[in-house]
């Protein structure tokens, strides 16, 4: 590379320098943490290799795990593992250089086959698409690791550096080769601020303050990762001081929270969305098929009321299923409640006595958003009841497109409007039960071009046309509710952007 080239390079890139330097002179970590979920913890979580379109498991993979580029405190999108990054002008390389001195929790270092290693071996969220527009990934020397596409592809950072996938999270290859898959995720070894201790299945998960962490050590010694799946359980650990910080609590609970001066509730700001899913509307044979019958469910739900109920008015009613915060997201009304026009809507498409539904099945464990919905419904005459399910099968479920009739889904990963595209709108995408080939072309295209505005507007006709066609009900945009209990002097919980869990290294106890 001549001197001309490199220094075209160099300037035509994005060079982030402004980590947080390690803390001089900190005392060692002490105290313990207790932190009360709101659903079974699993195993699977603690290998970044398979992570799904969703924000949970990001939990436990940011605490165990570290990634090249990825969001901290005050920085969207920040280097990492790599202290720097460049993107050529033509934008098809992007050169990662590796901090020095890193190492894995096992003293082993952080190298850039490490990185190879993580990538070549990934194949959760969005992999078809780095599968499809990357070339390769190959080790320039140990300290760098560089990525060639097939051609731009202006989101390959929000693919790789965010919550959107979990592809630039780095693993240890030797370790993984020795003990094998199934090993790995008995015993995990990371890059994080957090070492695994142990795991008891469906209880528990115990973690240690890795004293060598790039950033610095954390301020907490242990954190103890719960399984309390119900809300009512995890309310009464915090009050009665089992738990120091309770995760995602349901309205009921998060008022009783709200109403304690001893405890805060804290509302995250992540980019998470809730909306209901009509399964079967591309099934000629099935009623939802006829978009008045989707255009009649929107106009039943008054989503102000279900945010009060649900989400102490914390979580904006929402029109498309890209959340507002997201770059791209097309910032739209959701449809006015109108039970009159409801009704109407049913008898034109054939159901003056209304419709039996079936069941509705909602995420868990949000069971009060689930019940105003099904009440919302059946009063207009879609005849529904709730069916509760456990979270695990519920995802599992979904992806595996056996979830039917209606249900309400959220999800909580970062990215932007093309990301969550790509996942649930596209034809192809991991969790969508139907598309259309315009929009598919669009995406397409989108994906390709460099030109922001052009991108932005390609992007808002995808979301304006699932409006116009009716493929989804929005509902809100939801905010994680957490209780912090006395013990907690810094909680963190907003300080990663798009992100409901804490910057762990940061958190600070009495």
């Amino acid at each position: 590379m001549t001197l001309n080239v490199r220094l075209v390079w160099m300037l035509a890139t994005t060079l982030v320098l402004g980590a947080v330097a390690p803390v001089i002179g900190q005392q060692a970590p002490a105290g313990e943490v207790v932190m009360a979920w709101h659903v079974t913890i699993a195993p699977t979580w603690f290998d970044p290799s398979t992570a799904p379109p969703q924000i949970t498991p990001f939990g436990i993979l940011y605490a165990l795990h570290d990634a090249l580029v990825r969001p901290l405190p005050g920085q969207k999108m920040a280097p990492s593992l790599a202290e720097s990054w460049t993107e050529s002008p033509d934008g098809k390389v992007y050169e990662f250089k590796l901090r020095r001195g890193v190492k894995f929790h096992n003293g082993e270092p952080v190298t850039a086959d490490d990185v190879k290693f993580s990538y070549d071996r990934y194949k959760g969220a969005g992999a078809s698409e780095f599968r499809a527009r990357v070339l390769r990934c190959e080790v320039v020397d140990p300290a760098t690791v560089r990525f060639h596409l097939k051609e731009p592809w202006p989101d390959f950072m929000t693919f790789y550096g965010t919550t959107a996938t979990a592809a630039g999270l780095v693993v240890p290859k030797k370790y993984i080769e020795q003990v094998g898959e199934d090993g790995y995720r008995k015993n995990p070894i990371g890059a994080g601020p957090y070492k695994f201790v142990s795991h008891a299945p469906g209880v528990e998960v115990v973690l240690d303050a890795y004293p060598g962490y790039w950033r610095h050590t954390p301020f907490v010694k242990r954190w103890v990762m719960k399984s309390v799946p119900d809300g009512a359980t995890r309310l009464a650990m915090l009050k009665t001081g089992e738990a120091d910080l309770g995760v995602a609590y349901d309205g009921p609970e998060a008022e009783e929270i709200k109403r304690n001066p001893r405890f805060q509730l804290v509302a995250s700001k992540h980019a998470s969305i809730n909306w209901l899913e009509f399964a079967e509307q591309w099934d000629p044979k099935s009623p939802w098929h006829d978009k008045r019958l989707r255009l009649a469910v929107n106009h039943a739900l008054d989503r102000k009321a279900i945010n009060e109920a649900a989400c102490l008015g914390f979580c904006p009613p929402t029109g498309v299923i890209v959340p507002r915060v997201m770059d791209f997201a097309l910032q739209v009304e959701p449809p006015t409640y109108d039970p009159t026009l409801a009704k109407r809507l049913l008898a034109e498409a054939g159901y003056p006595n209304g419709l039996d539904a079936g069941s509705l099945v909602p995420i868990p464990p949000f069971f009060t958003m689930g019940e105003a919905v099904v009440n919302y419904l059946n009063a207009v005459g879609i005849r529904t009841k709730m069916q509760i399910m456990e979270r695990a099968a519920f995802y599992a479920s979904w992806r595996e497109k056996k979830l039917r009739g209606l249900f309400i889904t959220g999800v909580g990963n970062s990215g932007n409007a093309a990301s969550r595209v790509q996942e649930f709108i596209y034809s192809k995408g991991s969790y969508a039960y139907g598309g259309y080939p315009d929009i598919d072309d669009m995406f397409q295209q989108q994906a390709r071009e460099r030109d922001v505005k052009k991108r932005e507007a390609m992007l808002h006709r995808i979301q304006q046309l699932t409006v116009d066609r009716v493929m989804f009900a929005p509902i809100m945009d939801f905010r994680a509710l957490m209780g912090i209990g006395p013990k907690v002097t810094e909680h963190t919980i907003t300080w990663i952007h798009n992100s409901p869990f804490p910057s762990y290294e940061d958190v600070k106890i009495k």
